[in-house]
């Protein structure tokens, strides 16, 4: 089996934490997942989101997916 490629995917959450003047233990708690599993995802070390974490996130922070996650080129 080849070596696993490195994502592209870069993760904004640290800044929409901050402009919206949160905690990332606040909104683990709005979302009900755990700090750790957000700060997988903060960390850029994600593989993978559920929809409704994605959405659940989208809903706590008021944004859109876009405003989350980029792709880097």
């Amino acid at each position: 089996m080849p070596p696993e490629e490195p994502h592209r995917i870069e993760c904004r959450l640290d800044r929409l934490l901050d402009e919206r003047g949160m905690t990332l233990a606040e909104l683990a708690a709005r979302v009900g997942v755990t700090v750790a599993n957000l700060s997988i995802l903060k960390n850029d070390r994600a593989k993978a989101i559920r929809f409704s974490t994605l959405s659940a996130i989208c809903r706590e922070l008021d944004c859109q997916p876009g405003d989350l996650l980029t792709f880097s080129a």
